[in-house]
């Protein structure tokens, strides 16, 4: 899986991944944006909670026409020093609707120990290379 993100100036990117829907990102104004798309962070948050909410929904199936609503709020703490990565994420899961909360528990722990890829990714390694004017560049040592 790969997504492609473009430079719009400033401190702008549309991404597009394989799904070939745009991800429109900014920085805010603190930060030389002008605020017009979600901050990375923002949209790490929402994947989370878009990852594991698929994961529970489709675990709860049987038991969808049951659920009258349901809200997955996820709450980062980050560090306050540079980078200002999350040192932790709560994420909130509101219910409403005529179902055993065990049932709920299982398909969150489901979803986090074995189907949510995105949790899973924020334990994984990165690496970085350049590659200017179509030239690879090695990392100086």
């Amino acid at each position: 899986m790969k997504v492609l993100a473009k430079w719009n100036g400033q401190r702008a990117f549309t991404a597009v991944g394989d799904s070939g829907y745009e991800m429109n990102m900014d920085a805010t104004e603190a930060y030389g944006g002008k605020g017009e798309g979600v901050t990375p962070t923002e949209m790490l948050l929402g994947a989370l909670a878009g990852c594991i909410g698929i994961d529970v929904t489709m675990i709860l199936k049987p038991h969808l026409s049951s659920i009258e609503k349901l809200e997955i709020e996820t709450d980062g703490t980050r560090k306050e020093d540079l980078p200002k990565g999350f040192t932790s994420i709560d994420v909130t899961f509101k219910v409403d609707g005529n179902i055993d909360s065990k049932k709920i528990w299982r398909a969150i722990k489901l979803g986090k120990e074995k189907y949510c890829a995105v949790s899973d990714s924020l334990k994984a390694r990165v690496t970085f290379q350049l590659i200017l004017n179509g030239e690879k560049q090695e990392e100086p040592i």
